[in-house]
C-alpha cells in the first residue's frame, strides 16, 4: 500500500510505500506523523486527470482528458485525448464533486483506470500541472478560467485547438535553443533554482494531428534533454 498525507502532498511527497514485512511506525514517522490515508496498490491501465472549473453562479465547464505519464512519483507527461471513451465518467464524478462542495474556480482530479473503471487517486483544489497544455492548446486556459470563476464572469471555451502535450523540466535546465528551434514547441520557465525533483518548467507541443504529435514527442524525447 501507500501512506499518503492527507494534505499537501505532490511530487511524491508526503508518501510512504509499504511493502510486507515494512515496520509501519516506521512509515508514519517518514511522513511527519500527520493524518493519513492508507491507499492500496492498484494495477491500473493508465492514469488520466480532469480538469474541471465551477463559477460563483454555478456554472461549469471541463476539459477533455489528460493522459499522465509519471516517473518516480513525479509528473512528467501530460497528453490532452480527444474524444476519450471515459470522459463522461470523469465529468460526471468531477462534477458532484463540485455541486457538493459549492465548489469556485478551477479543481483536477486524477483518476487510476482499471477496466471500465475510474478510480480517484489525487484531488487538487487549483489549477493543475497536468492542466497546463490548455496555455496553447485550448481555446481557454486553465489559468484564465479559474480568473472567470472567481470572478464570476462566463466561462470561455475548454475546446481544445490542436493536439497538445505538456512535458515538465525537472531538476535542471537543459539547453533551450533546442525547445526554441522547435517549431510547434513553446517553453515555460518559472525562474526557480535548479534543484534535484523540482519542476522548474514545462514544454507545451501543439499539432495538428495525433500523429503528427507523437511524431514531435518522439523527437522531444530523443535528444535526452527531457525524460519521460
Amino acid at each position: 500500500a501507500i501512506l499518503k498525507t492527507r494534505t499537501l502532498g505532490y511530487d511524491g511527497k508526503g508518501q510512504q510505500v509499504i511493502r510486507p514485512g515494512d515496520d509501519l511506525r516506521s512509515a508514519w514517522e517518514a511522513i511527519g506523523e500527520v493524518p493519513a490515508i492508507l491507499e492500496g496498490l492498484v494495477d491500473f491501465e493508465r492514469e488520466v486527470s480532469i480538469i474541471a472549473v465551477r463559477s460563483v453562479s454555478g456554472e461549469m465547464a471541463f476539459y477533455p482528458l489528460a493522459e499522465n505519464v509519471h516517473e518516480q512519483g513525479i509528473l512528467r507527461l501530460s497528453t490532452c485525448l480527444h474524444d476519450d471513451s471515459h470522459q463522461p465518467l470523469a465529468e460526471d464524478y468531477v462534477k458532484r464533486v463540485l455541486q457538493r462542495l459549492d465548489y469556485v474556480g478551477v479543481l483536477a482530479i486524477e483518476f487510476f483506470q482499471v477496466g471500465s473503471h475510474l478510480l480517484a487517486n489525487e484531488m487538487a483544489p487549483r489549477v493543475h500541472n497536468s492542466g497546463h497544455w490548455t496555455i496553447e492548446g485550448a481555446e481557454t486556459s486553465q489559468f484564465e478560467n479559474h480568473l472567470r470563476a472567481i470572478l464570476d464572469l462566463p466561462l470561455g471555451s475548454t475546446a481544445p485547438v490542436a493536439y497538445a502535450a505538456m512535458v515538465n523540466i525537472i531538476g535542471e535546465l537543459p539547453d533551450t535553443r533546442v525547445f526554441l528551434g522547435m517549431k510547434n514547441a513553446h517553453l515555460h520557465l518559472y525562474g526557480k533554482a535548479p534543484r534535484a525533483g523540482r519542476k522548474i518548467g514545462h514544454v507545451t507541443v501543439r499539432e495538428a494531428t495525433a500523429q503528427m504529435l507523437q511524431e514531435s514527442l518522439t523527437l522531444l524525447k530523443e535528444t535526452d534533454l527531457i525524460s519521460f
